[in-house]
Formats: C-alpha cells, structure tokens, sequence
C-alpha cells in the first residue's frame, strides 16, 4: 500500500499494490455472489479489508477497485502528481508532456 494521488477522488488516497489488490477484487467479486443482500452487506468484507489495512474508512466499494498502483502511472516529473495510466503521454494535473525512456 502506497499513498498516491487518485485524479477521480480528487486527494491523496491509499493505493493498494499488486497482491492487496488482487484480494480486493476477489473480495469484491464475492460481493456480487451474495443474493438478496443489501449493497451494504454485500461489500462488508471488502471494505473491513481495504480499512483495516489502509486506516482509511472507505464507505464506496467501487472507489477501491480503482485505487491500484498498477492501474496508474509513475509521478509526473513537473508536479509530482501520478499520470493517469501507465501509458498516459500527458498529465491531467499540469499538462507536462511524458518524456518516455
């Protein structure tokens, strides 16, 4: 888990690394197996999970699926800010333009 930036929430957020997000998805996926729960239920374990190791207090079962560090990009070298997607060739927060190695 790593503090990052998350451009749709808007503020810094944690940002789960490859294994803890592959046990939120799973989490998540088990959520939709639940019938005749409500949506609250349905993603209990999910959001105990993502709390518990972020400390954070997430209520939205949806924000975690995007709080990944593989899904975004390394730091804008301008302002600090992650780009987007590992591929993004512009930043959303500046406009620096990405100089690929």
């Amino acid at each position: 888990m790593e503090i990052k930036y998350c451009w749709r929430c808007k503020m810094d957020i944690p940002m789960l690394d490859k294994n803890e997000f592959a046990i939120a998805s799973e989490l998540y996926s088990n959520g939709f197996k639940i019938a005749k729960a409500d949506r609250k239920e349905r993603f209990k374990e999910l959001l105990e999970y993502y709390n518990n190791l972020t400390e954070f207090g997430e209520i939205e079962p949806n924000a975690i699926m995007h709080h990944s560090l593989e899904q975004i990009g390394p730091d804008c070298e301008n302002c600090g800010k992650p780009y987007r997607t590992p591929k993004a060739k512009l930043c959303a927060n500046c406009g620096n333009k990405r100089k690929f190695e």
